[in-house]
């Protein structure tokens, strides 16, 4: 139940049931818990009670606690193709995870955008005029009462990608210049060919052309 709010979005407990392949009542004994430990939060749709985790930083504590457990048994070629997907590109909350995620990340700090400081990341002054030249809202990153630049462990990658308050305005960015395609009703991404080739964009950048020498 908890991976299936991944995502970032809120769910009715008969949905994470099904999810969960559990009974109604055994989900609502288990969300009950859940919501009094402070992972989940509840919020009133008329009769209905939807849930979502509890801030962004649950969400970084269960990426990284999955990569200490091992992998649920691929038992279909649905099954097995959703897997190869959400290690592809994924949502982790609200920024971006998976081999495309990591690769923003460590492209981004290859080109000084970011430098990694043992746990967090922090953005140059030259990375700032980068990010927002590629869209992403940093000013409202900045505005937003989180921490602005994590590390979050990875759990297919075991690298680290960008969370935090900037991780998400990145994320957005990404979305809305069609980098990524959300599926319905689920956290992984479609790596677009736009996607793909900004990414290489990102790790090959243009190398500057020398001035002629003068004779």
């Amino acid at each position: 139940m908890l991976d299936a709010l991944m995502d970032g979005q809120t769910r009715p407990a008969g949905e994470l049931a099904r999810r969960a392949g559990v009974a109604p009542s055994t989900a609502s004994e288990h969300l009950t818990r859940l919501v009094e430990g402070r992972l989940l939060v509840v919020e009133p749709r008329g009769r209905e009670r939807r849930y979502r985790l509890a801030s962004a930083e649950v969400a970084d504590v269960l990426e990284a606690l999955s990569c200490l457990g091992s992998e649920a048994p691929v038992t279909s070629l649905r099954a097995a193709s959703r897997s190869e997907a959400l290690r592809e590109a994924r949502t982790c909350y609200d920024h971006l995870a998976g081999r495309f995620g990591v690769g923003v990340t460590e492209a981004l700090v290859a080109r000084d955008v970011l430098h990694d400081r043992d746990g967090s990341f922090e953005l140059t002054g030259d990375g700032e005029v980068f990010l927002v030249e590629l869209g992403v809202d940093v000013a409202g990153a900045r505005a937003r009462k989180r921490a602005f630049a994590r590390a979050c462990l990875d759990w297919s990658e075991r690298r680290p990608h960008l969370a935090g308050a900037l991780g998400a305005a990145l994320a957005d960015a990404a979305l809305d210049q069609g980098w990524v395609r959300r599926p319905p009703n689920d956290r992984w991404l479609r790596v677009t060919p736009k996607g793909a080739a900004a990414l290489t964009d990102l790790r090959n950048p243009p190398v500057p052309r020398m001035p002629p020498v003068a004779h």
